[in-house]
């Protein structure tokens, strides 16, 4: 933080220098949360300032970034380029007026070179470009190798087998799952989605987001009833008490000291879990989310979107920025250096090279299931916004018995029939 600071201080001073008469400089403003992702992230964002003197990227630290833009921006503030955590964020703002199509900036500046055809197709809303996807994600199964080896466990394949590992670890006085929500509530929705697709089944899951089957079908319903069982059971952050308790950096130690055997979480999780392990001395790998099938599926995903502020001053300089953030030459040094999951653009075999295996072997493994039909479907970036926040919000309802699965299950039925029929739904890429 202290080297991004400085770098905002030499700026103001460069600006405050000038000769009388200089080029005006035009300033694009982005907000984005605090902490050691912004520390990376930031000096290689800023390297947009060394193209163009007259336009100039500005990055305001928020500790709370999504609500603070949100907020700013109803308001009728907020930055120039307006970020969110997904593609199902973007409906409301778009139907509000409180983001720009930006059509006319796709085809002058030629995102469609560069992005995936089904990426672009994530930022329309009523047949327009409000959004463009950022850092393609999936679901993964982390665990300690030390802690695997100590044991002799071997990574579970099918969702039988994590049954049964489960019960295992915790009789050896581990943790099953390293987790917590109180940094981010919008975490129960990983484990919804994820045990929805992997024992549902993704082609059941494209059914009920077409409309095609409820979400009380016999398979939501079983899919729901494990999750429940194995929160009561304790099995995630060490209790329901200690889940809603726990921060990040608690989930984050946990697996790497050893407290917790296993971590359900997406490929984003990999810039700041390698860190952890590095301090501890202990190892980590990873293998798909077991299924019941068996087969490796793969919950497909995008972890932010960007779009254009309806009040900037500037949405030209904001579209220039954009389209050098987005490009694969930028994603590709920004993977590398940060870790960070990828646009949806096509990354060069070079630039995969430098990799570790491990990282690397995500997104080959993440390609080779969209390619074959072993793919599912992430809620933030797929589900309607309403039935998202219903999705994470009702569910700490079951887990504190206050409802059942089956209610839950009715009332998210009735919520996304209500947005499917206004037609308020992300396209789903059909199978």
């Amino acid at each position: 933080m202290k080297g991004i600071k400085l770098l905002f201080v030499i700026a103001i001073l460069a600006m405050a220098l000038a000769p009388v008469g200089a080029q005006d400089v035009t300033t694009v403003s982005l907000w984005f949360g605090e902490g050691a992702t912004l520390d990376c992230w930031g000096p290689i964002m800023l390297e947009f300032n060394d193209i163009d003197p007259s336009v100039q990227l500005e990055i305001v630290p928020q500790a709370d970034t999504w609500n603070a833009t949100r907020t700013a921006v109803v308001g009728g503030g907020g930055p120039d380029i307006v970020r969110t955590p997904g593609p199902s964020f973007v409906y409301e703002m778009a139907q509000a007026g409180l983001i720009l199509p930006m059509d006319n900036f796709s085809e002058s500046m030629g995102w469609s070179d560069f992005f995936f055809d089904w990426a672009l197709d994530l930022g329309l809303v009523d047949g327009q470009l409000y959004s463009l996807s950022d850092e393609l994600e999936t679901l993964i199964l982390y665990y300690n190798t030390d802690v695997f080896e100590a044991n002799g466990w071997t990574p579970p394949e099918t969702m039988d087998e994590l049954n049964a590992l489960g019960e295992e670890v915790a009789a050896a006085g581990y943790t099953v799952f390293s987790h917590g929500n109180a940094s981010w509530r919008p975490s129960n929705e990983w484990f919804v989605g994820e045990y929805m697709t992997q024992i549902a089944g993704p082609h059941n899951v494209y059914k009920a987001l077409t409309g095609q089957i409820p979400w009380t079908d016999e398979s939501m319903v079983e899919a729901m009833e494990v999750l429940d069982a194995h929160m009561q059971a304790g099995w995630y952050g060490g209790g329901i008490d200690l889940y809603f308790t726990n921060e990040g950096p608690t989930r984050r130690a946990m697996l790497a000291d050893g407290t917790a055997a296993m971590n359900i979480e997406g490929s984003w999780a990999i810039r700041e879990l390698n860190d952890y392990h590095v301090e501890s001395g202990q190892g980590w790998d990873w293998v798909s989310v077991p299924s019941k099938t068996g087969d490796d599926q793969f919950t497909i995903g995008m972890g932010n979107t960007s779009s254009i502020n309806a009040n900037s001053p500037n949405p030209q300089a904001a579209a220039q920025f954009l389209t050098w953030y987005f490009s694969p030459e930028t994603q590709g040094k920004m993977l590398t250096s940060c870790r960070k999951g990828p646009a949806p653009v096509e990354i060069s075999a070079e630039v995969m090279g430098e990799l570790d295996p491990r990282i690397a072997k995500v997104y080959a493994d993440l390609s080779d299931a969209s390619a074959n039909d072993r793919y599912g479907y992430t809620t933030w970036t797929f589900w309607p916004p309403k039935s998202d926040v219903y999705i994470y919000e009702e569910v700490e309802r079951v887990w504190t018995g206050d409802i059942t699965v089956m209610d839950y299950l009715e009332g998210l039925n009735e919520l996304f029939a209500e947005e499917l029929a206004a037609g308020d739904i992300p396209p789903i890429p059909t199978r």
